[in-house]
């Protein structure tokens, strides 16, 4: 039986002597699982399930949503086929169901390649790449995009991680994400952007860390804190165990997303995703964050997945 999600493929590394292993799938470029020594630091699916909830895919060419579906360029409404009925929107990109083309594998490195043609409400041709790489330091991934177009085109990317620490309840695991701004949102369309300080306990600080238990959010944050270029989030257990997760400046916005009925391996459980974004959600019509590219202009930008306390 093929798996719904296409060809699975696998890296590894030894890490501080311990075994680092990440599995990829050629469909949507999913991190379908990440161990280190058999412990889960990201929830997995199984080879033969499809991904749960936008679990690990690459959301390209915009992450969230795009409102209604519609959005303006040069005087003329586009119109993206409405992929999320209940709200009528358009929902994570135009990738989530598409095949990479494996471009590059060794024992610990993969490099998959998706093109994004013309289409309705997309007139742009956007080449893009996906790098996987188990370093010393865990797991890099790199994304670039190339507008192989002969005009200026929009471009957003994110990648929709749901971090773990094995099977470690919500009730004893710590979120910590930077961020100290959020953005208000309507039906989970963003609209002014404002502190946490003020903002009531629907949209949390996560600045000093909160209980995984305490949290039911899908918000956009921003006012990422960056150290050393890089701004970091974790999730770890009360013996300071767990995951890091690091995006570089080219991610300047968080999707924080705590579902309370997250399918995973063993049954449902309140998972957290902590999700880099270039932009926020509807970037299409806020143009906040919207990077556009003049032809032949290369975007890149990375982030990450370190295990901690091990």
């Amino acid at each position: 039986m093929r798996p719904p999600t296409g060809q699975q493929f696998t890296i590894s590394r030894d890490v501080d002597g311990r075994r680092m292993r990440a599995a990829i799938t050629e469909v949507a470029a999913g991190l379908r699982e990440l161990t280190l020594d058999g412990i889960d630091l990201v929830e997995p699916f199984a080879e033969d399930a499809r991904p749960a909830k936008a679990q690990g895919i690459v959301l390209a060419p915009w992450g969230g949503r795009v409102a209604g579906g519609d959005w303006q360029h040069e005087g003329a409404t586009q119109r993206l086929a409405l992929t999320e009925r209940d709200k009528g929107n358009a929902s994570h990109g135009l990738l989530r169901f598409s095949p990479y083309r494996l471009l590059e594998q060794t024992e610990s490195k993969l490099l998959l390649q998706a093109t994004i043609h013309p289409q309705s409400g997309w007139p742009f041709l956007i080449d893009t790449f996906v790098a996987y790489e188990l370093t010393d330091d865990g797991l890099t991934v790199t994304h670039e995009a190339i507008n192989a177009g002969t005009e200026r085109a929009p471009w957003a990317v994110g990648a929709h991680p749901y971090l773990a620490v094995g099977a470690t309840p919500a009730e004893q695991l710590t979120l910590t994400v930077p961020a100290a701004r959020v953005f208000n949102a309507v039906d989970l369309i963003p609209t002014e952007e404002t502190l946490v300080d003020a903002m009531d306990a629907s949209a949390p600080d996560l600045r000093a860390g909160r209980r995984l238990a305490e949290l039911d959010i899908d918000h956009n944050y921003a006012g990422l804190e960056f150290v050393g270029g890089v701004a970091t989030s974790s999730l770890v257990d009360e013996r300071g165990r767990g995951v890091e997760l690091w995006q570089d400046a080219a991610f300047p916005y968080a999707v924080v997303f705590t579902p309370r009925d997250f399918p995973s391996v063993d049954g449902n459980r309140h998972a957290v995703a902590v999700e880099p974004m270039s932009a926020p959600a509807n970037a299409l019509n806020s143009g906040n964050g919207l990077v556009w590219l003049e032809p032949g202009e290369t975007w890149r930008g990375q982030w990450g997945i370190a295990p901690v306390g091990f």
